[in-house]
């Protein structure tokens, strides 16, 4: 069983790609590259990445498309966005994809190791039971039954809202009948008492 943290390096220099595998790899990390955000997309349709690196400016789905991408299917996936061109506009749009960094190169092999680090520590606080499916399922099933509670009670109101006029009319159809009853049952028990008394 591989127990290596898995990283996607995602850069059309391939000599970008190679940086981090020689940094990584000797740390201990099991490292995959891909020249393009569609070759990357592809991958992670039957591989899981602990850390996603992602050049910017790249030919076709540029790296901030490629985070959003990657957010959207695995939202517990930490991306680091690397780039020579960083603007206050790319870091904005990539803030609010939630990514994990946003660095420029060139890279040292300190920021390499110290970035992943970092992204995986967030990774393990952001999702402390990720592999643990039962969990998800029993908050899913609370928010279902929460739900349907909801939509219960609110039926109920609205049934009850569209049937009081008739309760009413029911009441006031009644209420003659009953009064004319009890009246009648009065009367026969004071004629049934003078009637003994005599």
């Amino acid at each position: 069983m591989n127990t290596k943290p898995r990283v996607l390096v995602i850069d059309d220099d391939a000599v970008v790609g190679r940086s981090f595998d020689r940094v990584l790899t000797a740390k201990g990390y099991q490292v995959n590259t891909a020249l393009s955000g569609e070759d990357a997309l592809h991958d992670m349709e039957t591989r899981d990445y602990d850390v996603v690196f992602t050049d910017i400016k790249m030919p076709g789905i540029d790296g901030i498309e490629v985070a959003e991408r990657i957010k959207q299917k695995c939202p517990w996936t930490p991306v680091v966005v690397i780039t020579g061109y960083g603007t206050e506009e790319n870091e904005a749009r990539a803030s609010v994809l939630g990514v994990s960094g946003f660095v420029r190169k060139p890279l040292t092999p300190e920021i390499i190791e110290g970035v992943t680090l970092k992204a995986l520590k967030e990774q393990v606080e952001v999702t402390p039971a990720a592999n643990e499916s039962e969990v998800p399922v029993e908050v899913a099933k609370q928010a279902k039954t929460s739900t349907l509670r909801t939509v219960g009670k609110f039926a109920k109101n609205v049934g009850l809202f569209f049937a009081s006029p008739f309760i009413a009319l029911a009441y006031i159809i009644a209420l003659p009948a009953v009064g004319f009853y009890m009246f009648a049952k009065l009367g026969y028990e004071a004629y049934q008492k003078k009637h003994r008394s005599q």
